[in-house]
């Protein structure tokens, strides 16, 4: 249903549609999908504002107020946490999240997020929760032993939901490729005046979109928003060519083809912007069952996308080890 919304957003060659009752449907989806300021956001980039009903720009615009007040708050406590890690001489760069929307959707409240994730080096990772248990967040996650990223929350008074901030050294479980953080964090550039507060490159923001997205199934429309604005806004920074190249020497060209195909299957105007050195084929709106569809492509995405045979293995392990841990973990989230 969101689809033909957002190629009207994205595609010059598209209309939105006429009929205030697909506004209403729209709307439902976007309450579910949480992507009322990025609708909000581009409606007002693309001029088309005057385009939509006035019950469906009330309603984006009431998502949109709560998605700031939320952000900002986020916002805040992020600043926090980069002054606490600057002063600890520690290695820190913000991953998704509000720089993200404030980057490539032009407003920090532009995009949901409920969380702070951040990415620094494994060899920091004690002193970093250290960091983040004297800001208060010490409620630990059970962690698996093969994850990539550990999960630090804290109460706060006015809500029963704890704020968690993700501690990543990876972007991928280990054992599942032979992806190269160092890559990362030597393309990475300074971040506003601090010495060791860095962003990704535009290059390397692009490739953990595309695994953020395959990680996810691609299960949500935001998915596709975030690789097509990016698209959209530097297709001169992202280079395919060398990020096939990256990707198989990093054994995930898989799962960046798979994630690269559906978004460009769905929205084929991106070609225009930027062609796509692989095939695909034009997303079918009418292919079966929803439900069996993407379970089927869960199935597929978590144990059979993988470059290599022990990447599987290693995939299938720790699936089955959070299975068995899943009862007992506090795990409340996430982006």
């Amino acid at each position: 249903m969101l689809m033909p919304f957002i190629k009207a957003l994205y595609d010059p060659q598209a209309s939105l549609p006429q009929e205030s009752m697909l506004y209403e449907k729209a709307l439902e989806e976007i309450k579910r999908y949480s992507i009322g300021s990025q609708m909000h956001a581009l409606i007002h980039q693309q001029g088309k504002w005057a385009q939509v009903p006035t019950f469906f720009q009330e309603r984006l615009k009431q998502f949109s107020d709560e998605t700031r007040c939320l952000n900002f708050f986020i916002k805040n406590q992020l600043d926090q946490i980069l002054r606490q890690f600057e002063t600890s001489h520690i290695s820190i760069i913000p991953l998704k999240g509000v720089r993200f929307a404030e980057k490539y959707f032009g407003h920090f409240g532009a995009r949901a997020t409920s969380d702070i994730d951040v990415l620094i080096q494994k060899s920091d990772l004690d002193i970093a929760i250290r960091c983040l248990k004297s800001l208060g967040f010490d409620i630990e996650e059970l962690r698996s032993p093969a994850h990539f990223h550990w999960s630090f929350s804290k109460r706060l008074p006015s809500s029963p939901i704890p704020l968690t901030v993700e501690l990543h050294w990876n972007v991928l479980v280990e054992q599942t490729s032979n992806i190269n953080m160092s890559e990362f964090w030597e393309h990475a550039t300074p971040f506003a005046s601090y010495q060791n507060v860095k962003e990704l490159s535009v290059y390397h923001t692009f490739y953990m979109i595309c695994l953020h997205g395959w990680s996810h199934y691609m299960d949500s429309p935001k998915y596709y928003m975030d690789i097509m604005q990016m698209l959209h806004r530097h297709p001169d920074d992202i280079n395919f060519e060398v990020l096939f190249k990256d990707a198989a020497s990093h054994q995930t060209l898989r799962r960046i083809h798979r994630t690269l195909v559906n978004v460009y299957g769905h929205f084929p105007h991106l070609g225009d912007i930027k062609e796509l050195p692989v095939s695909y084929k034009k997303a079918s709106s009418t292919s079966g069952s929803r439900y069996w569809v993407a379970l089927a492509n869960k199935i597929h995405n978590k144990f059979f996308n993988f470059d290599s045979a022990s990447h599987t293995c290693a995939a299938l392990i720790h699936a089955f080890y959070n299975l068995g841990n899943s009862r007992f973990s506090s795990r409340i989230k996430k982006f």
